[in-house]
């Protein structure tokens, strides 16, 4: 006797419902960033590249380690390789679903923020043969999508990070922001950029693995915040419930003190991931729900795109020989 298994189907309307938001997403990040997006550009290592690019005899204030020894060894005469610059690069973009980003008290949730900045990162390295990876953390198993290239494969991707279920309950174990971040730290093998946007609530099991990221990769570490996370509200008696455990407690919020308290206390939660972020080698980037997201998003990679451009690399690169040399640098250009 056969069973015929029944296929799960999605309702219509969730399907619709996911369309337009992404669609009306897509068309005002297109918009917004129209100008500024990256495509087909040297990568954001700085250096020669790594696609060889035929030779050349050896001059004094070469780099001994581009010497080609087996063109040396059978010419008798000292050559170094020559590269090209790589004119492709690799994103991935870490999105954090854990339960504590399931809030929101200004124009949206911290969720949609994630959503709409990893939108807002991705559709900037989109074209040029570019490819885009996403790893999804803080619910019951990690997520993830190779990186790829082309639009397609991005927009699918996005479609997995809007359909990532609410959680009701910690991350499961090898789940959480930190476990992502030690997954990808195999997976990106190829020097790029990393994205990691979350709330960075997640105790310091993050620190480690994103410090190690920050070792190979260029990190940029988005941190959301909702206005209600910094300070209370005189309403009375307050239930304040933790999202990922479930733990519930009533506060009187009419007392200054204990606002006071907890407006000290958020600050200094604030600063510390500010500061172990700054200390990990990242940039560091803070998207909040009473803000346009997408306005602060863009002056961002607008900023950092002009620490890239070529008078700036030029300006490093000179500080850089000038310090290799042992002269006295003239004042340069910070890119953190």
């Amino acid at each position: 006797m056969s069973r015929e298994t029944a296929a799960i189907s999605v309702p219509v309307a969730k399907v619709a419902a996911r369309s337009d938001v992404l669609r009306r997403l897509e068309l005002e990040v297109r918009r917004r960033i129209d100008g500024i997006a990256s495509g087909d550009h040297a990568t954001l290592s700085l250096g020669p590249g790594s696609e060889r690019a035929g030779a050349r005899a050896y001059a004094p204030g070469d780099d001994a380690r581009l010497i080609d020894w087996n063109l040396t060894a059978r010419s008798a005469e000292a050559y170094v390789r020559q590269t090209e610059a790589d004119r492709e690069s690799e994103t991935w973009i870490v999105a954090d679903r854990s339960a504590s980003l399931d809030f929101g008290t200004a124009r949206c949730e911290k969720r949609d923020v994630v959503l709409g900045a990893t939108a807002g990162f991705g559709m900037l390295r989109l074209g040029g043969g570019n490819r885009i990876g996403l790893v999804m953390s803080g619910t019951d198993r990690l997520m993830h999508r190779p990186a790829r290239q082309g639009r397609t494969a991005f927009m699918a991707g996005l479609a997995a990070v809007f359909d990532t279920p609410r959680a009701d309950a910690p991350p499961a174990e090898g789940a959480d922001l930190g476990a992502a971040l030690r997954w990808l730290q195999g997976a990106a093998r190829r020097r790029g950029q990393v994205v990691v946007v979350s709330d960075f609530l997640d105790g310091e099991r993050w620190q480690r693995e994103l410090r190690l990221l920050a070792l190979r990769h260029e990190v940029v570490a988005v941190h959301v915040t909702d206005p209600r996370e910094l300070e209370l509200p005189s309403v009375g008696i307050l239930a304040v419930v933790d999202a990922e455990t479930g733990r519930q407690r009533y506060v009187h919020s009419g007392s200054k003190s204990l606002r006071e308290r907890y407006a000290a206390a958020a600050h200094q939660r604030d600063a510390g991931i500010r500061s172990a972020i700054h200390a990990a080698g990242a940039e560091y980037l803070a998207l909040s729900t009473s803000r346009d997201w997408l306005t602060d998003t863009v002056a961002f990679a607008a900023r950092r795109r002009s620490l890239r451009s070529p008078a700036a690399i030029q300006r490093i690169a000179h500080t850089s020989s000038a310090a290799s040399t042992g002269a006295v640098p003239t004042p340069g250009l910070a890119l953190r």
